[in-house]
């Protein structure tokens, strides 16, 4: 007898340990997850605009414009990008002239009689003012003109690689609230589920169809879910912070995240896809550096060629009281720096570009193949537990559970039912997370919603659970 209230004690601890599993790991997987970020920012303005009005309920298009509007991390890149607006300027400007001004024979001056006059003996004084400018020959200001720019295109490219990471980042934690919010329903509602079976227990305990140790017994499971409920209701206040924060928001002053986690996408052909990853910001920047360095070489090319110097002024008399203008030219001898140094390094940093362009081509190429089939699986594993797994799990419980109220079922056969019912909700949830997880990577990679190409691959409208009132 021990040994069977030991065995049924160890089951209630199984199912509330899968309890407080199933409750846990919604938050988790979302911050892995996706809401379909791109779509909330594809194609939109955002005016300038304050927080989201209190206990108001928030979209994901409120808080990506929130975050884009006052992420400090995103105003950093802004401002390289205007820096380097500045290295343009001044790449194009035209060197200063040089004034000089030379006194010849400067002490050639004495006291003669208590008058300040020149001395007989020295040459005579002269007074030189030269003007002089640099001629700068073989296309050199233009081609620095062209590598500032495209170092300036470079910081754009940059700028919009980290807002595209940045909206996957809204989109995860708003997926973390989204993913709270379904976590404390859970909680909710396995508490309910609980209660039912303490009734249940209880009535038979009264009606002395059972002993009383199992209600004692039914109390310990019930004590779980309090448990679970207490930790969504922290996992949600956490994941609302941690959304909030990305617009430098310290405590949360919206109400309730608007979406639906369970929402699905059309999955393109993975033609489109591999055709859209090759055009996004990181496949561009690495385009991009190829030009900068090629850029960066004519550079280096035109230095080769030596630059003039034009000098005109004149030359004032002191004694005789006339004036002489001259002239001159000068450029240095390249006899021995040529600038062999620089050109070899700026040939070697276009091999490495084109390298590394090369490299970030098949990169993201195998992530989004990597992606695609992982994609691919996760849905065939959603629909199998959505639509046959689950609905047989909970029908199981329920009448099992109004079994035992009529003595048909034992109270292990509840136990059973109710552990099954919890575990494959876990096998759910974390197949949702996972199929977020990849649409998010998916987007990330393509820069761009993943209906919006599958309506592009179709010439249909793709069905969607996701619209702007469920944002």
């Amino acid at each position: 007898m021990n040994f069977h209230v030991l065995f049924i004690i160890r089951q209630y601890a199984r199912v509330g340990v899968m309890l407080v599993l199933a409750m846990t790991c919604l938050p988790s997987a979302g911050a892995d997850s996706s809401f379909r970020g791109m779509r909330a920012v594809e194609g939109t303005r955002f005016p300038n605009a304050a927080g989201p009005e209190v206990k108001s309920n928030l979209t994901l298009r409120d808080a990506v414009r929130l975050t884009l509007q006052h992420n400090p991390e995103l105003a950093s890149f802004d401002k390289e990008m205007r820096a380097l607006e500045g290295v343009t300027l001044q790449a194009g400007l035209l060197r200063n002239p040089q004034l000089s001004v030379d006194v010849d024979n400067a002490g050639n001056m004495g006291n003669e009689n208590g008058q300040r006059a020149i001395k007989q003996n020295v040459e005579q004084q002269d007074l030189i003012i030269r003007i002089s400018q640099l001629i700068e020959l073989g296309g050199k200001r233009a081609a620095r003109v062209n590598a500032a720019s495209l170092g300036q295109a470079l910081a754009g490219k940059d700028f919009e690689t980290k807002r595209l990471e940045l909206v996957a980042r809204v989109a995860n934690v708003f997926t973390e609230v989204l993913a709270g919010q379904e976590q404390l329903r859970l909680a909710e509602e396995s508490q309910r589920l609980a209660q039912r079976v303490v009734d249940t227990v209880r009535r038979r305990v009264q009606a002395g169809k059972v002993p009383p140790i199992e209600e004692t017994k039914v109390g310990v499971a019930f004590s779980t879910t309090r448990i679970a409920l207490g930790q969504a209701q922290r996992e949600l206040a956490a994941a609302r912070k941690r959304l909030a924060l990305l617009w430098g928001d310290s405590s949360p002053q919206f109400g309730e995240a608007l979406g639906v986690l369970e929402s699905m996408v059309v999955l393109p052909d993975l033609a489109a896809l591999t055709e859209r990853v090759l055009s996004n910001p990181m496949a561009d920047r690495a385009r991009k550096g190829i030009e900068h360095r090629k850029a960066l070489l004519e550079v280096e090319q035109s230095r080769r060629i030596p630059d003039i110097t034009l000098a005109g002024g004149m030359i004032k008399h002191w004694e005789s009281g006339g004036t002489t203008a001259i002239v001159g030219v000068s450029m240095p001898l390249q006899l021995f720096d040529r600038n062999q140094g620089n050109l070899r390094e700026a040939y070697q940093r276009l091999d490495k570009a084109q390298d590394e362009q090369a490299a970030t081509d098949l990169r993201l190429k195998a992530e989004l193949v990597q992606a695609y089939e992982s994609l691919a699986a996760v849905e065939n594993e959603i629909s199998i537990l959505r639509g046959e797994i689950l609905p047989a799990a909970r029908s199981a419980f329920d009448v099992t559970n109004k079994g035992y109220e009529f003595g048909k079922f034992g109270f292990l056969e509840v136990l059973d039912a109710q552990r099954t019912l919890f575990q494959n909700q876990i096998l759910y949830v974390r197949a949702l997370a996972n199929y977020h997880r990849l649409v998010n990577e998916i987007e990330r990679l393509i820069a761009a919603p993943l209906d919006g190409v599958a309506r592009q691959d179709t010439d249909e409208p793709a069905s969607s659970d996701f619209t702007d009132d469920k944002e």
